[in-house]
């Protein structure tokens, strides 16, 4: 039907540069009259709760990990016990899955100050909004895994409280460069998820967002395990780091900050600046519609 219109609009002699889809405003810089309003403090609440699910969830499956695998516990198979590598990656990008799903319709769902900083740089959010969700993020983060020490005591120091830390052989460079580019590829797949020109061009398609988002998370945290044990969320690290509070998961505490920061920013540039700026152009110059 599309293609029928755009080429009555050819033989006519005219030029098709309707959109099929329609761009939120961006989002004021600075919105006072935000805070008079309760939906912002239920997303800011939902955002809360989340963060404090996935580190709940996700710490408590790293730790039991460790135990499993530990071979002064499990002396005969201690290298095949347990989840491995594969069920942590599967714990973290498993629960993003869930909670973006829960949450999107009151918060957004970024469960991340990464995902939110990203957003805010796209005009997505308010500086307001991202201020107390990336606040709201870090403290549940920081229950979370309370929650996780509470519960497992006897375990939680042994096995270093799920904190991230650069191992051991990588430089501080390649810590950091392993947490650009996988906040890159997060970021950049919910800014593609949600991006409302998808939407519109693939309506025919029943996409799910999450399971993208969720995805990203799974396939980052393979890469990186090994190299900084998979930051690519501060409030993540810094909850795990605060709760833990041992010299080696403050040392370089800096890189799980600034990373995903960056890495942020550049997916926020690339998606705005770039693939949609293209579009654009390519939408008013002729009837092409990528």
């Amino acid at each position: 039907m599309a293609k029928d219109i755009e080429a009555a609009a050819a033989a006519e002699g005219g030029e098709y540069t309707a959109k099929d889809y329609s761009d939120p405003p961006p989002a004021p810089l600075i919105d006072a009259e935000e805070l008079t309003k309760w939906s912002l403090y239920r997303a800011v609440i939902a955002e809360f709760v989340a963060t404090l699910l996935f580190l709940y969830i996700t710490v408590a499956t790293v730790i039991g990990y460790k135990h499993q695998s530990d071979p002064s516990v499990n002396a005969t198979d201690a290298a095949c016990s347990g989840v491995g590598i594969l069920g942590i990656a599967w714990a973290f990008g498993g629960m993003i899955f869930i909670l973006v799903y829960c949450t999107a319709g009151v918060s957004g769902g970024h469960i991340n100050p990464a995902v939110t900083f990203g957003l805010f740089l796209a005009r997505k959010v308010s500086l307001v909004r991202a201020v107390l969700y990336i606040i709201a993020q870090s403290l549940g983060a920081i229950c979370g895994v309370g929650l996780v020490k509470g519960f497992q005591s006897a375990y939680y120091v042994r096995y270093g409280g799920g904190a991230n830390e650069l191992s051991d052989g990588y430089s501080k460079g390649t810590g950091l460069a392993a947490e650009i580019i996988g906040t890159f590829v997060l970021v950049y797949t919910v800014f593609s998820a949600t991006d409302p020109k998808r939407n519109a061009r693939d309506s025919h398609v029943p996409v799910l967002a999450p399971l993208p988002i969720g995805f990203a998370v799974f396939m980052v945290h393979l890469a990186t395990i090994p190299i900084t044990g998979t930051g690519i969320n501060p409030a993540r690290s810094l909850g795990a780091a605060v709760i833990y509070n041992q010299h080696k998961a403050w040392h370089d505490h800096w890189i799980f900050w600034v990373g995903p920061f960056i890495g942020a920013a550049i997916a926020a540039a690339y998606h705005q600046y770039v693939l949609r700026a293209s579009a654009a152009k390519l939408g008013s110059s002729s009837s092409f519609r990528g």
